[in-house]
């Protein structure tokens, strides 16, 4: 299935482009925009969780704070899909909402 390009990250592009073929790398679908970096060492796509947490917080009016946090936790941080599991990095400098 072609992606369409427009709905790419700058973030995702680059690592397509310059780390890795997409084929050996896993994305989080929908969360693009989270992407912070790339870990070379286990070629794993580095997500910020307070911008998952936030973006889930912008797209569901009817949720609380611990609402999206709860569910982050439980459906997106904790999932295990393998050795290519994206790293979700918790930074320090973030405040959840």
């Amino acid at each position: 299935m072609k992606e369409n390009l427009e709905k790419k990250s700058r973030n995702r592009i680059l690592i397509e482009e310059l780390f890795a073929p997409t084929e050996d790398v896993l994305f989080a679908d929908g969360y693009d925009d989270c992407i912070v970096g790339f870990d070379e060492a286990s070629w794993r796509v580095v997500y910020s969780k307070y911008d998952v947490v936030r973006q889930l917080f912008m797209q569901n009016d009817e949720w609380s704070e611990s609402d999206c946090i709860e569910f982050a936790e439980y459906n997106i941080f904790g999932a295990y899909v393998g050795k290519k599991t994206p790293i979700w990095m918790e930074d320090f400098n973030e405040v959840y909402l």
